[in-house]
């Protein structure tokens, strides 16, 4: 799933390619989008190559080739991380308010708070317990939920308020969503991609840039398979 400003730039660069037979420039694409750098340009162009929806072509200017369209633009239906919700009502989701397709529910541990934009604390070992929908569980590892504080992960469906569900490891491949701790101190919940030695952070939001540590400063704690939402 693209965010919106992803979606508007790979809209524009499809309309341009139509048009002229080649891609805008950066300083067209900036001015497209009303953003104030270029380097919000190359934060996108760099997600949507990562993402599979367009290619970079060496040692050429203005070489970018769309590999890809999302279904919203006339595309094949694409894979990726799509949240699964179980709504509920107003307070904490128990098994008797979701719905009876789903209403067989296990208690995890409601660890604490997990930052989606700026750091709030790391886990806490002082935990409740929330309902979680069996279905949504892996047969096997250690299962944790998490309350999402900030909207840095917006883009993908996960919004302030939300309830996050962790399937505990402390392996990630590219592309996943994890629970990661930071200089072992911070927690957010990112993208996890691999650069070399080096560990980017990745949010679903604009507003936010992807951070780049060190491998050895960033340790994964648990990968997302589910979201619980309340109102």
């Amino acid at each position: 799933m693209l965010t919106k400003k992803q979606l508007e730039l790979l809209e524009f660069i499809q309309k341009r390619v139509q048009r002229d037979g080649v891609p805008p420039s950066f300083d067209e694409m900036k001015l497209a989008l009303d953003l104030r750098s270029k380097s919000g340009i190359h934060r996108l162009i760099t997600a949507l190559e990562e993402r599979g929806f367009i290619r970079r072509l060496a040692h050429r200017a203005r070489a970018i080739e769309i590999v890809k369209l999302p279904e919203s633009m006339g595309g094949e239906p694409t894979t990726g991380f799509q949240p699964r919700v179980i709504q509920g009502d107003k307070g904490a989701a128990t098994a008797a308010n979701l719905d009876p397709v789903v209403a067989a529910a296990t208690e995890v541990p409601l660890v604490g708070r997990i930052a989606a934009g700026v750091p709030i604390e790391a886990i806490s070992d002082d935990a409740h317990q929330v309902a979680v929908p069996q279905q949504m569980l892996r047969n096997s590892g250690r299962h944790f939920a998490l309350e999402v504080k900030g909207d840095s992960m917006s883009g993908i469906g996960i919004n302030d308020g939300d309830v996050v569900v962790i399937r505990e490891t402390g392996a990630a491949e590219n592309g996943d969503i994890v629970v990661a701790q930071v200089e072992s101190y911070e927690a957010t919940l990112k993208r996890f991609l691999r650069k070399g030695n080096a560990i980017a952070l990745e949010a679903a939001n604009p507003a936010y840039e992807t951070r780049v540590f060190p491998e050895d400063q960033v340790e994964v704690q648990g990968i997302l398979v589910g979201l619980i939402r309340t109102y």
